[in-house]
């Protein structure tokens, strides 16, 4: 598979949706995460992101202008131990407390499938990743329709183990803007990660189209003793 230039993707796409990056730092030493929202209605673009314990939640910017919460209002980073959990929606308290129960990543997210918004049916992505004793590996999953039909869940897990260093994997809810809107195809996108945080972080939200962005997290978590550093990007201020 051809490796990617992230900023090349995000600029040559004018709406991805809400994405997930996890990958490896050339170094080694870290493990790189990056999820971003994106909005073209004013119920999504009202939205910030805020750290919430060892996680991240989404939160009105005006709560005034909040018209719908149900699928715009939940908590897209959770930390289990070792496992830190991203992904589009609620399905990341899904994942918390089945795992919690002792399910595995993948036997938490039988009980979902895509969301209710129909005629888009955006997909729920998620991502987990496990750091322990200076080891490192990740999972992505994507629920979708069938094609736009939502009377059957189409499931996808991509689990990457010993991850190279330098590389990564980027994960997107639509292949482009439209109505309705496009659902993400294939397999994740194999894409760069440099070393530098504030470098990775700025590239995505530069890239990200104007009209369209809205929040960006990032974390980078240290391989040996899973120590940790986030930011957070919100077009609101």
């Amino acid at each position: 598979m051809e490796k990617l230039s992230l900023s090349n993707e995000l600029k040559s796409n004018a709406y991805p949706g809400r994405g997930i990056v996890v990958g490896k730092t050339p170094d080694g030493k870290h493990a790189a995460i990056a999820y971003f929202i994106m909005g073209r209605s004013e119920n999504s673009r009202n939205r910030i992101f805020v750290e919430d314990g060892e996680g991240i939640r989404t939160q009105a910017f005006d709560p005034s202008k909040l018209s719908d919460p149900s699928l715009i209002i939940y908590a897209p980073v959770r930390v289990l131990e070792n496992d830190t959990i991203v992904t589009n929606g609620d399905q990341t308290d899904t994942i918390y407390d089945l795992m919690s129960d002792g399910s595995t990543f993948e036997q938490s997210l039988l009980t979902r499938e895509f969301e209710p918004d129909a005629p888009n049916y955006t997909p729920r992505i998620s991502a987990i990743l496990h750091v322990e004793d200076g080891g490192f590996d990740y999972s992505m999953s994507i629920l979708k329709s069938n094609n736009g039909n939502p009377d059957a869940c189409n499931r996808y897990t991509f689990d990457y183990e010993s991850p190279v260093a330098g590389e990564g994997h980027f994960i997107h809810t639509y292949m482009h803007d439209g109505n309705p809107l496009p659902s993400f195809e294939g397999e994740p996108k194999l894409i760069d990660i440099v070393n530098d945080m504030d470098e990775f972080g700025d590239n995505i939200w530069n890239s990200l189209n104007e009209d369209n962005k809205v929040s960006l997290f990032i974390r980078f978590i240290n391989i040996e003793d899973g120590t940790y550093t986030t930011k957070i990007y919100n077009k609101n201020k």
